[in-house]
């Protein structure tokens, strides 16, 4: 039986530029083209942007820019973006990258019907750093944030979403501004404690979702299971407790902010804390997972280039280091394999010396970060624009309400024929205020985005020092941002890693490997050190 299977869903997008550099192509031909590359490649078109005689400058491209604002929502309407040529696109490659690195962590891919994907290991390394250095500074707009989250929930103001089940949210006022409360919903508020109640008395879960079930009582309108039961009965919020911060990722975090007595409870701190101690006591033992994840920072880089299998990272019956064996060797036992044992430190330093003195310098990283810089600007010009079409139709909106009340004192109509038309502008008016005062806010943010000299000094000096201090796995992710593949014979080590500028590809460097280390069973040969 032959399945279909499901179309992808497309958007085309078509520009030619005002100098007319693609005459040879119109839009309408580049349309046709992309149309009937869509059907004959199972893509299902549900959008089409067009930008016709602008410039490659994204500010001046409405369309495209409706492209990336559709492709940014949680419901975004397609998969894919076809184009005629990458330069439809965009013609600068860090504006390449960093668009594409956007679209594909929304899932969405980018693809030239003529050309192929621009994937090289330069690009893919510009997404990382490009990344990066996004993550460093929103870490700053992160902490700010956290603050005034922090702050609020002291105050005893709840700055979830969803109200509790048993309560609901109202808006208390705080100076100028409005903030969330809670207050008991008087039908639902009952059944809170009717739960506490029977879980004190040791009813377990099970037995509580099947009694509410069964006499109708819905959780806001979906079926009461063991697992919701569970958030009721552990969620402070029922203490009439503010609580903000709680993880469970560890003790890294700061403490939760509490503030007690911050609406009516529902259940008193004895009763609380009581039912915490029977949950505890009739809860199932967990077990201790079985494995954890490598403590060796080359594992699944390194192969053995005598039979191809990846080396493995053991510790030696010492426990006095550590080494990299190859897999057949491993599980073959001697004579299956004449790859070496690796000094598991020595490898590694090795490895972590080449990428720094060769990738990570400063000339590379000080012009990927500018490249960054570039981008940071180009998207502040856009928020501008942005603003500046926003603060445009605010003033229209404003000048036909004051041309509505012009009308009301100086002629015969009167409020309750014009009332439809002014509520549709005030509402219209307080959306556009908001989006303007966001934009702003966006817009300032991006001016204090761009970084100076000094911070890109200290961001080379902080992306060495995490290379060298950094834990296991997040050495390891950033090595694998760089390296591709460390093929290790009987002399040398075949570093095969990425060179961000002016290269724009994969270097192959045979690197020598110090001090290869017989240091496992069977001790066969004795230490032997390479000469470079």
């Amino acid at each position: 039986m032959v399945q279909n299977t499901p179309a992808i869903p497309a958007a085309l997008y078509a520009r030619v530029s005002s100098d007319r550099q693609d005459i040879d192509l119109s839009v309408a031909a580049q349309l046709r083209a992309l149309r009937d590359y869509a059907e004959r490649n199972g893509y299902l078109v549900v959008r089409e942007y067009i930008d016709e005689a602008e410039s490659g400058r994204v500010a001046d491209r409405p369309q495209f820019r409706k492209m990336l604002d559709e492709a940014s929502q949680a419901d975004a309407p397609f998969q894919e973006i076809l184009v005629w040529k990458f330069s439809r696109f965009t013609r600068k490659r860090e504006h390449a990258v960093a668009f594409k690195s956007m679209l594909r962590r929304r899932g969405i891919r980018v693809t030239s019907i003529t050309e192929h994907a621009d994937d090289t290991p330069t690009g893919k390394l510009m997404e990382a750093i490009i990344e990066s250095v996004d993550e460093f500074y929103s870490e700053n707009l992160a902490q700010e944030v956290t603050r005034g989250m922090r702050e609020a929930a002291s105050r005893g103001f709840f700055l979830s979403s969803k109200a509790p089940f048993g309560y609901r949210r109202i808006k208390v006022q705080d100076g100028a501004k409005e903030r969330p409360k809670l207050e008991v919903n008087r039908d639902t508020g009952p059944i809170v404690k009717e739960i506490f109640e029977k879980s004190l008395r040791g009813v377990g879960l099970k037995e509580i979702a099947a009694d509410l079930n069964q006499r109708g009582i819905t959780n806001k309108g979906r079926r009461w299971q063991r697992t919701s039961l569970h958030y009721v009965l552990t969620n402070e919020a029922y203490t009439g407790t503010a609580v903000w911060g709680k993880t469970t990722t560890g003790d890294k975090e700061p403490e939760p902010v509490r503030a007690e007595g911050a609406w009516e409870a529902l259940v008193s701190r004895e009763t609380f804390d009581a039912v915490q101690k029977g949950l505890e006591e009739r809860a199932p033992k967990k077990r201790q997972p079985a494995r954890v994840g490598s403590k060796f920072l080359l594992s699944g880089l390194l192969r053995c280039g005598v039979c191809g299998k990846p080396y493995t990272g053991q510790g030696a019956k010492s426990g006095k280091f550590s080494y990299y064996v190859c897999g057949t060797l491993l599980r073959e036992g001697s004579g299956s394999c004449t790859a070496r044992y690796l000094n598991a430190d020595r490898v590694e330093s090795c490895i972590v010396d080449t990428i720094r003195g060769r990738i990570l310098n400063d000339q590379t990283i000080t012009e990927l970060v500018v490249l960054v810089a570039e981008e940071i600007d180009s998207l502040a010009g856009e928020l501008g624009a942005q603003l500046h079409v926003v603060q445009a139709e605010l003033a229209d909106v404003r000048g036909r309400l004051d041309r509505l009340y012009e009308a009301l004192e100086t002629t015969d109509l009167t409020m309750q024929a014009l009332s439809p038309r002014i509520l549709k502008l005030r509402q219209r008016e307080d959306q556009l205020a908001a989006a303007q005062e966001d934009a702003a806010r966006q817009l300032q943010q991006r001016r204090a985005d761009l970084p100076t000299t000094a911070e890109i000094g200290e961001y080379v000096a902080d992306f060495r020092e995490f290379l060298a201090e950094g834990s296991i796995p997040e050495r390891k992710a950033l090595i694998r941002n760089f390296v591709e593949s460390i093929e290790v014979d009987d002399r040398d080590a075949i570093l095969t890693y990425t060179i961000p500028m002016p290269s724009d590809g994969v270097t192959r460097e045979r690197t020598p490997v110090l001090d290869f280390v017989q240091s496992g069973p069977p001790p066969r040969h004795p230490r032997i050190r390479d000469d470079p």
